[in-house]
Formats: structure tokens, sequence, C-alpha cells
């Protein structure tokens, strides 16, 4: 999942950039309003998390819309129900009000991701290998792997693409933040790493000139 965030710059929101990462969510921190629509107009987000703090947020949600039409966007409120229902009626999705704990956040964000694309359900399956999004935990034949942040998210596009082929540049796009090098051998690496965690019999191959698939 990749996620866009708007949010002014200060602690807590760093920490939560983090935490995302480390959960195998792919972040793009984004701390005024004409870095976010610079971005919008570069990559495909499941997810747009966008702060009533952020100068501009009602125009921002106005061209949600057309920029992301895909997205699903997550409004941070302040506490009052005014500030909910003036957002859900600007186009928000969901609203999260402030104070909230991170537990929630995330929750959130997986929601919207879960209808960002086809209905997909929490537990992915394939030949064994099974990704418990939820617990972020992943098993093959009932053993638990091991999975870095990045072997996560990959396997996840895999699954989730359901045996259509994946390009190198599709992964990147899903699993990779905005500082990935697109020059760079990440994604072979991640997959190889990953192929070799996940064991025999092999459930990934790679298609030549396209990308990768569920064997």
């Amino acid at each position: 999942m990749r996620v866009l965030l708007g949010e002014a710059a200060h602690r807590r929101s760093e920490d939560e950039v983090e935490a995302l990462r480390r959960l195998s969510i792919a972040v793009d921190h984004c701390r005024d309003t004409a870095a976010v629509l610079e971005r919008l107009g570069v990559h495909d987000y499941d997810v747009l998390v966008l702060d009533q703090q952020l100068p501009g947020w009602d125009r921002l949600c106005a061209k949600t819309s057309v920029l992301a039409p895909e997205a699903r966007l997550l409004l941070v409120t302040g506490p009052a129900l005014a500030d909910r229902l003036h957002g859900l009626e600007l186009g928000a999705d969901d609203c999260l009000a402030r104070p909230y704990a991170f537990a929630e956040l995330l929750a959130r964000i997986r929601a919207l991701g879960r209808r960002a694309s086809p209905a997909l359900p929490p537990v992915l399956e394939h030949r064994g290998v099974v990704l418990d999004l939820a617990r972020h935990r992943a098993l093959r034949d009932g053993t638990p792997l091991l999975l870095s942040p990045k072997e996560f998210a990959v396997l996840e596009v895999l699954l989730r693409a359901r045996g259509s082929v994946v390009s190198p540049e599709q992964l990147l796009e899903k699993a990779w933040d905005e500082h990935a090098n697109p020059f760079t051998n990440a994604v072979r690496m991640a997959v190889m790493t990953l192929r070799r965690k996940l064991g025999e019999p092999c459930v990934i191959r790679t298609v030549p000139r396209a990308g990768y698939q569920l064997a």
C-alpha cells in the first residue's frame, strides 16, 4: 500500500511516518499543499491522509477526486463534530479526530486501503503462504516467516495481483516511497531474498522482460 500524508511538520507526524514504514506501508510525507499536488501528479496512491491544519486543505479535498480518483481520503480533524461533518461534505471518505492513537490511524488507513482496490480479505493466501495484514505476520505452511518491511510489502503486492504479472516499476511504485532510486536493483534483491525465505516449492516466478507473478 502507498500512502500520501499531508501534514505540517512536527515530531508526532515524523514518528507516525517511520512507524507506518516499519509496517511495510510506503509513505510520502508532504508539508504543504503545493507538495501534495505535485506528488498526486506523479504517483498513484491507495490512501491520502490530509490534516485540517494544513493550509488549503479544503481546496485539496475538492481536487483529490480528480487528481487521485482511485485513492481514498482520510481527513484528520479537530475534535468538534462540525469539523468532521465539514470534511465529509468536501469529499473525505473517513475522518479521524484529534487526539487519536496511532493504532486507530493505522486501522483506518488499512480499512480505506482495502476499499481503494477490489475488495480483498485482510488475510491473503496462496499455496500455503499466508499474509495476515492486520497482525503484520507472514507464514508458509504454518511456519512464521521473518520478512523485512520491503519483503512483506512486495509479497502483499504480488498476492493482491492474484496471479497477474507485476512489473518492477509497479513494485517500486507500491512498495517503496519517493526516496527510492528507480535505477537501483532494490526490487530484484527484495524478490530474491523473499524467494529464499519462502522456500520450496517456489511461489514467485520471473516473467522475462515483464516482471514477476505468483507461480
